[in-house]
């Protein structure tokens, strides 16, 4: 390459970062406002999620619970205590996460 092509070639790339940079001259802060406010938008269904979830397990906690009571299981208090504390850390849990990022 002759010195006149070399020359033109860096003009042009020093060009195209000067166009580059001059594009990139905002913060950010409408992007970082658009993604809080898309997480946020998924908190309260994923919230009805884990509620529903909890209910479910609590349905499914009691179904067993009653059938090792009724079968004179002697280990029904632990299985009953197990079951309770999987229900309320669920709805523990996402009440917690809810307060905590809105």
């Amino acid at each position: 390459m002759t010195k006149k092509n070399v020359r033109f070639f860096f003009s042009a790339v020093a060009l195209l970062m000067t166009a580059m940079s001059a594009m990139a001259q905002g913060n950010g802060a409408a992007g970082i406002t658009e993604a809080t406010q898309m997480v946020t938008s998924y908190f309260d269904p994923a919230t009805k999620l884990i509620y529903a979830i909890g209910a479910v397990v609590g349905l499914i906690g009691g179904v067993k619970v009653y059938s090792k009571f009724s079968s004179g299981d002697p280990d029904t208090g632990k299985t009953a205590a197990s079951w309770f504390g999987a229900c309320i850390f669920l709805i523990v849990a996402a009440t917690i996460l809810r307060s905590f990022f809105l």
